[in-house]
Order: structure tokens, then sequence, then C-alpha cells
């Protein structure tokens, strides 16, 4: 049973439960999860679906609703990082052959919000809108090489499980030994750990401060990827994660100011 207090949080606990697992749930199913009595959900409910945020296909099944969706229009026109990273994305995606992602960092989760393909049908299993794993691939160690220490050891230590990967790290010692060679770097790589086959260049891009915001990322066939090849690639993709930052800075000072 979740634990949330206010009604705004409790109103936004429900809309926390809607998963890529779980899109569809009863109101039994939603009392069951968050402990809700049947009348406060019910007002919940009313109020989230009056609003566009919850579709009801029965008096049984609650999904998301179009609100959702008009919101994800909305924020691919108005979100300055998109709009920053979208030449940087195609150009990448071209130079190297495959795929090149934004993957923005928000609570504790990594979510991709934009992409380009060389592809038609690009082998990234993380399109637009999926999470992707917390403690896998050179998009998260991009990000959590450079958060506070305290806040980089906390993650690792409730996470530890997910960071621990055959042949490339297994203990935490070892985790923190890797996060620290990306920081010196300023680049991330992995081979095959989100998607089989597939080698991942990622950098870190900030806004205000040196917290990163998100990460930009380069996926490609491991076996097109030679050791010089991979060189340029780790130079284009960090070159292109600082160009973004600059381009994010001019925000970040009018909203401080």
């Amino acid at each position: 049973m979740t634990s949330v207090s206010g009604s705004g949080e409790r109103i936004l606990a429900i809309l926390d439960l809607f998963t890529g697992d779980k899109p569809q749930w009863s109101p039994e199913e939603m009392m069951g999860a968050l402990g809700y009595t049947r009348p406060t959900l019910y007002r919940y409910l009313k109020t989230l679906k009056d609003a566009g945020y919850l579709a009801a296909l029965s008096q049984a099944v609650y999904t998301l609703g179009p609100r959702v969706t008009e919101l994800d229009f909305l924020m691919q026109r108005a979100d300055p990082l998109i709009e920053a990273s979208q030449l940087h994305l195609t150009k990448l995606a071209a130079r190297f052959q495959g795929s090149a992602f934004i993957v923005r960092w928000y609570g504790r989760k990594l979510l991709c919000v934009a992409s380009a393909s060389a592809n038609a049908k690009p082998r990234s299993s993380y399109p637009r809108g999926r999470p992707m794993p917390l403690g896998r691939g050179a998009i998260s160690r991009a990000i959590v090489a450079f958060l506070p220490l305290r806040d980089r050891s906390t993650l690792i230590d409730e996470h530890l499980n997910e960071f621990i990967i055959p042949d490339v790290c297994s203990d935490k010692g070892e985790v923190l030994g890797q996060l620290k060679q990306v920081k010196r770097e300023g680049v991330a790589v992995a081979r095959g750990e989100v998607t089989p086959g597939l080698l991942g260049v990622a950098s870190p891009v900030f806004a205000a401060d040196t917290t990163p915001i998100a990460s930009l990322c380069v996926s490609c066939d491991e076996t097109l990827v030679d050791n010089e090849e991979l060189e340029k690639l780790r130079e284009a993709v960090r070159h292109a994660s600082q160009e973004i930052s600059s381009m994010l800075a001019p925000f970040s000072t009018r909203q401080s100011a």
C-alpha cells in the first residue's frame, strides 16, 4: 500500500499506477494498491476523468486519457531540450548509421523524450515515452556518474542489483570506480547491456548547474564500430552534449532572474 498525504499527492499517486506493464486498472485494484476508501477513490477518479487525464473503458476499467496525449504534443513543441537536441540527433544517427536519443532524468527515472534513426526499423527497444533501465547501459552511467556523491551512493545502495553487470562490475566498489572513470572522460560506453548486439555511447546534458538533466546517446551495431570509429563516436557524442548544454544555459538564466 502506498503512503501519500495531501489530496494533490493522492491524485498523482493514481496516475503513477499506470505503467507499460499495467496500462489498465480497475477501481478495486487501485484501492488495493493505494489503500483509498471507495468514496475517496471515486471522487478522485471523477476529477481525473473530467479533466481528461483518465478515461473509462467501462465502469470497471480505467486508462490514461486524451489530456495526456495533448500534453505530450505540447511538450514536443515547447521543451527547449528537445528543440536544442533534434538537429544533433539527426546528424549523429546518420553519421554513425544507428539511433540517437535524448533521455530525460527525473525523480529516479530515465525516459526517452526524443530520438532519430538512420534505419526504418531501428533495433532499439526503447522508443519515446518508454522508461529505460536505471542501472543498465551508457545512458544510465552518463547521468549517475555526475550526480552529487551522496545521491550517487544512495542510489546505488538502493538499486545495487541493477548496477551489477556480469563481466563489467560485480560489487558497489567496482560500480563506483566505473562511474568515476565516466566522470573523468565525460562519456560512457556500454556493449549489449540494454539491447544485445548494440553499442551505446552516452554523455550528460546540463542546464543550470553540475547536475545532469538528461543524457545524449547513440546506439549502433557493435560489429560496425572498430576502435578508431569508437573514438570518433565518443568525441562526437561528447561534443554534441556540450553544445546542447550551452544552448540550454540561457533558459536557465532566464528562469533564475
